[in-house]
């Protein structure tokens, strides 16, 4: 009589995704964005590249999906601030700017490859295109966030959420830049101490 051999489980969808992904970030944190290939991804994930290439066109897809897990996560740790906000604005934006600072320096290979493709993305046109409206689209996105936190707190002027979600990215990524070659650099608090400085500066009168 024949052996009937088990049947074996296809891994589900979201579970190759999730493990390529894992696989990208490591495989982009030892080797390098431009080093690295699309067949060392799919090797430290367990896949063929087939399984790569059918959740992802290209290691560029690879890299934004990894960014918007970047923004996803440090998103949420600004919006639970609203479940019990400070009741000063000042405090509010200081405790955002400090878990902010926190997720930069516990996140050091992150900084490296977002600098990397920062830098392909000023060298290469359709490159540069792509990750222009990406970041258009995400400083709309986390403007909206930042007014829904600020009105809780009481400020309902629209300009002020916007002001702050750029200062916020443009200081983040100018501190991490300092945190890469020698970490302890950048002051804890010194991020949300800025912001809160810029919130609550006094404002020229509406002419």
């Amino acid at each position: 009589m024949a052996t009937v051999k088990p049947r074996q489980r296809r891994t589900p969808r979201h579970e190759v995704r999730d493990r390529v992904l894992a696989a990208a970030a490591q495989v982009f944190a030892d080797r390098g964005f431009a080093a690295a290939s699309i067949d060392e991804v799919a090797a430290a994930a367990g896949f063929t590249k087939g399984a790569v290439y059918s959740n992802f066109g290209s290691k560029d897809e690879l890299f934004f999906a990894l960014l918007d897990e970047q923004i996803a996560t440090r998103t949420a740790l600004v919006t639970e601030l609203s479940a019990d906000p400070p009741a000063d604005p000042g405090d509010l934006v200081r405790a955002a700017g400090d878990r902010l600072t926190a997720a930069m320096a516990g996140n050091r290979e992150w900084q490296l490859l977002f600098l990397e493709y920062w830098l392909r993305a000023l060298r290469d046109e359709p490159t540069r295109r792509r990750f222009v409206e990406y970041r258009r689209e995400l400083l709309t996105s986390l403007t909206s966030a930042v007014a829904d936190l600020l009105g809780d707190a009481g400020i309902t002027d629209p300009a002020p959420a916007r002001e702050l979600v750029l200062l916020a990215i443009g200081l983040s990524n100018g501190l991490a830049l300092e945190e890469l070659p020698a970490p302890g650099t950048v002051p804890a608090g010194l991020l949300g101490d800025a912001l809160a400085a810029y919130l609550v500066r006094p404002r020229p009168a509406a002419r």
